[in-house]
């Protein structure tokens, strides 16, 4: 026999006896087993049968395939964000949780982080395949057909959030300010606040759309669970948890900073691009799917939405979101004339 399969051969021995398992019986389910595939190992024919348009309108495939796309990315930056959590995490053999390191391991964080950065570039640069991909036509037509859903219900989008920074900075800013008082900062307190709502609540009423009561009714406890369990080991923690040298890296500041303008403002406004060529005309701004008053809900200078409000300067703080928007509100203002 072969001398290298022969020390395979003995490491995979090695390997069950471990485990109390005959490797004679792992090798007789090798030799019946198929030869792997690709389309089998990416379940191709299920996910190309994953789209359902509810039109016969053929743009709304570019619709459904976009957004699945990006349900996927969101996937993948939070695969990111779980093993940021758990960087440092000591564990017992029970898989107990016994402690942390003292020390976070600061190139594994700075590679994290630029990972999803890269899945958030990926994602806004690609909006503009969508946004010039659909007649404006189709859109208008077949968006009637998905009411109430909204890409407001994006759960994963909200977890990204709660990963990303402290809850309070999710808190509505009209309750964050020193002057309120009374606000409660516990989970339960912040999600009474949290910013979201007011982007699916009426206006004149206050009362909640139909978008948002489904999301709340589907994902209000699971996203209170997550808050909770990333209390301490949210980006942010892990990041106020390096030495000040390392925190002081420019490298990572840097990409800190990438990721707050790339959730909290080119993505909400490649959102608001999008709405700005579909909902607009002559005749006046279209509502969202969802009820959603995007006007006020996308652009970032209306939020002041900041992850990482200590790596910003009191300016740059000021001017959140102010370049991308009066840009694109020049856009409006020509698809209205």
């Amino acid at each position: 026999m072969d001398k290298d399969i022969a020390e395979t051969l003995k490491k995979l021995s090695d390997k069950y006896d471990s485990m109390g398992q005959d490797i004679n019986a792992y090798l007789d389910g090798l030799l019946l087993s198929n030869y792997l595939t690709y389309w089998d190992y990416i379940h191709l024919d299920t996910l190309l049968s994953l789209q359902s348009p509810k039109t016969d309108y053929p743009d709304e495939t570019i619709f459904v395939i976009y957004h699945q796309i990006t349900e996927l990315y969101f996937k993948l930056c939070l695969h990111e964000f779980h093993q940021i959590s758990k960087n440092g995490m000591i564990v017992d053999s029970s898989g107990q949780v016994k402690g942390w390191n003292s020390e976070i391991n600061s190139t594994f964080l700075l590679e994290r982080v630029k990972r999803i950065n890269g899945y958030f570039s990926a994602l806004i640069s690609s909006f503009d395949i969508m946004i010039n991909g659909m007649e404006k036509e189709q859109f208008s037509r077949f968006r009637m057909a998905l009411l109430p859903a909204s890409g407001f219900q994006s759960a994963q989008y909200r977890q990204i959030e709660i990963a990303s920074t402290d809850l309070f900075q999710l808190m509505d800013k009209k309750y964050k300010g020193n002057n309120v008082q009374d606000s409660d900062h516990s989970i339960d307190g912040i999600f009474e606040h949290i910013y979201w709502k007011q982007g699916a609540t009426e206006a004149a009423t206050g009362k909640k759309t139909l978008t948002l009561e489904q999301f709340e009714h589907k994902y209000t406890h699971s996203l209170k669970s997550m808050a909770l369990s990333y209390q301490d080991c949210n980006l942010w923690k892990k990041y106020q948890s390096l030495s000040t040298i390392d925190q002081a890296d420019a490298h990572l500041v840097r990409e800190l900073r990438q990721l707050d303008v790339n959730v909290n403002i080119n993505w909400p406004l490649s959102h608001y691009k999008s709405a700005v060529r579909y909902l607009v005309s002559k005749e006046g701004d279209a509502p969202a799917t969802g009820g959603t008053n995007w006007q006020k809900y996308l652009p970032p200078r209306f939020q002041k939405r900041i992850f990482y409000p200590d790596l910003w300067s009191e300016q740059e703080i000021e001017d959140w979101g102010k370049g991308w928007v009066e840009q694109v509100l020049s856009d409006k203002v020509l698809i209205r004339n």
